[in-house]
């Protein structure tokens, strides 16, 4: 059989009482299926589900609000930007929502706007979602946090404190300091002195984060923590810092707050003549789909935005559908090292032998920095 025309050409939608008739139940039975409720066997979720698709069938959200009180729609608030970690995010939340038959609506915010969040979590509100998602990864709040925000709705934060008051507050995303001790321990373990750590802005929490793990990692090892350099996420900071870097003999280890600072950095550090990881070790963060290959290939900390997605979005649609229910727990997040040739064990420090050529090269001698990408 063919699949049915649904709403296009002359043929009128199709009905839930048609899904019934060509599945061979009731009419009731397709409503609770669609409801997601318990007492349906698999065999008949089975036929339902396959008339509904031959058919061409598609619910009536305004419908099942008008009687349910709920509009099966969910808000996020989410920061335009288009750098690597808060874009996958998003990503794998609309992939996730897409899958449980919610609507998604998006609502952007801009860094620097403090009161951001709040407008974005009023126009949600105003738009009657049943559930909001925030990931917004940056610390905007202004005063003295006596205003937090009233929401009536089960609310999501991913990767950063809670800037509302809510019935439900959830969160998932987080472990970014567990994260960042396991790639400063990687490079102690490799018998490094120390780790110097180049560090995002701390506007943004993920950046604190993981500059508190890295900090907890030496403090735990009995390792003094050497000045942190400081770059703005981009190739271009890292190369800036790494051109920094370079110029002190004491530099073996470096972990960068992601990758594409830690690929600037490697690149400063290659121009001025020293060898990556033989001279300097070099980890990032995020495990984006190029750290697999650049040269060298880029040890770092990966980020599973799907599973964080997952999780998060099932969390939120159980405490949207019971309401009274207790949340479903949060699972711990898994911290990984994908191992890759920029890191090893420090070079041999024998003395009046000079690492890489590095000392007969002056910093100004570099080439001029590449360009900064607006995308980052």
């Amino acid at each position: 059989m063919t699949r049915g025309t649904g709403r296009s050409g002359s043929s009128p939608a199709p009905r839930s009482a048609d899904v019934a008739q060509l599945a061979g139940v009731s009419q009731k039975t397709v409503s609770r299926v669609f409801n997601d409720e318990q007492y349906v066997s698999a065999d008949v979720r089975r036929r339902v589900l396959e008339a509904a698709e031959q058919l061409g069938y598609r619910r009536n959200n305004a419908a099942r609000a008008l009687a349910s009180g709920r509009t099966r729609s969910i808000g996020v608030v989410t920061l335009g930007t288009a750098l690597y970690g808060p874009a996958s995010l998003l990503m794998g939340v609309e992939r996730v929502v897409r899958g449980t038959g919610y609507a998604l609506r998006v609502v952007n915010t801009v860094e620097g706007d403090p009161g951001g969040v709040a407008g974005a979590v009023d126009s949600l509100l105003d738009q009657g979602v049943d559930g909001i998602v925030i990931s917004e990864p940056i610390d905007e709040q202004a005063g003295d946090g006596d205003g937090a925000l009233r929401v009536d709705v089960p609310v999501l934060v991913l990767g950063a404190p809670s800037p509302v008051v809510a019935p439900t507050v959830l969160t998932a995303g987080g472990g970014a300091d567990a994260m960042a001790r396991a790639a400063t321990e990687h490079l102690l373990g490799l018998g490094h002195t120390t780790v110097h750590h180049l560090a995002g802005p701390q506007a943004w929490y993920a950046a604190r984060y993981r500059m508190e793990g890295w900090r907890t990692a030496l403090t735990a090892h009995g390792r003094q923590a050497p000045p942190v350099v400081q770059g703005d996420w981009s190739a271009a900071s890292g190369y800036a810092a790494g051109r920094e870097l370079a110029a002190d003999g004491d530099v073996t280890a470096v972990f960068a707050a992601n990758d594409d600072m830690a690929i600037g950095l490697v690149r400063a550090l290659t121009e001025a003549g020293l060898r990556v990881p033989h001279d300097v070790s070099v980890v990032g963060f995020d495990d984006v789909p190029v750290a697999a290959y650049v040269i060298p290939p880029l040890t770092t900390v990966p980020q599973r935005f799907d599973a964080v997605a997952q999780e998060g979005i099932r969390r939120l649609v159980h405490a949207i559908e019971h309401p009274d229910a207790v949340p479903l727990p949060a699972s711990e997040p898994p911290v990984d090292l994908v191992v890759r040739a920029s890191t090893a064990p420090p070079p041999d420090r024998t003395p009046g032998v000079r690492r890489g050529g590095a000392s007969s090269r002056s910093r100004g001698s570099a080439s001029a920095p590449p360009r900064a990408d607006d995308g980052r």
